[in-house]
C-alpha cells in the first residue's frame, strides 16, 4: 500500500517537475531571490536560504527521480523481453541481460557492433534507417547462405 502510493506519488511529481511550469517557476524563484540580494545586502544568510532550499530540493527528488525512472526501465525491460520471446529467431538468451556482470555485458555489446560491421553498419554511424537497412541485409545474406547451403532440389529460388 505505501509502495503503491509512493509510485503513484513519485509518478505526478516527475512529471509535475519535469513540465515547463515547474521550470518558469524555479526561474521566477531565483529572479526574485536575486532581487531581494540588495535588500538584505546579500548576507550569509540571504545565500543559505537558496543554497538549502535548493540542496533539500535536489536531495528529495533524487529519490522521486530514481523511482520513476527504475519503473519505467523494469517496464521497458519487459517489453523487449515479450518482443524478444514472440520473434523466432530472436535470441532469447538476451532477456534479462541486463542482469549480466559488466564485463559480459560489454563483450555482448562489442559482438552486436561486430555484426553491426558484418552488416555494413558502423557502430557510430547508425541510425534508425541505417539499422533497419542492415538488418534487412543481414536477413537477405542470412536466407542466402540458407539456400546454398542446400541440395539443389530443395531450393525455392
Amino acid at each position: 500500500m505505501i509502495r503503491d502510493a509512493f509510485r503513484r506519488f513519485a509518478a505526478r511529481t516527475a512529471l509535475a517537475f519535469g513540465s515547463p511550469w515547474a521550470f518558469g517557476c524555479a526561474v521566477l524563484i531565483v529572479l526574485a531571490w536575486a532581487v531581494t540580494g540588495p535588500y538584505f545586502n546579500y548576507s550569509d544568510a540571504w545565500q543559505l536560504v537558496i543554497n538549502t532550499g535548493t540542496t533539500i530540493g535536489t536531495f528529495l527528488l533524487v529519490f522521486v527521480l530514481q523511482n520513476t525512472q527504475i519503473r519505467d526501465t523494469k517496464a521497458l525491460n519487459l517489453k523487449l523481453d515479450e518482443l524478444l520471446r514472440a520473434i523466432d529467431g530472436a535470441r532469447t538468451g538476451l532477456v534479462n541481460v541486463e542482469k549480466l556482470p559488466d564485463d559480459e555485458l560489454d563483450r555482448l555489446c562489442h559482438e552486436l557492433e561486430r555484426l553491426g560491421r558484418i552488416a555494413g553498419v558502423p557502430a557510430i554511424e547508425a541510425t534508425a534507417d541505417s539499422a533497419v537497412a542492415a538488418i534487412s541485409a543481414t536477413t537477405e545474406r542470412a536466407k542466402a547462405a540458407v539456400e546454398s547451403a542446400l541440395p539443389a532440389g530443395a531450393r525455392t529460388g
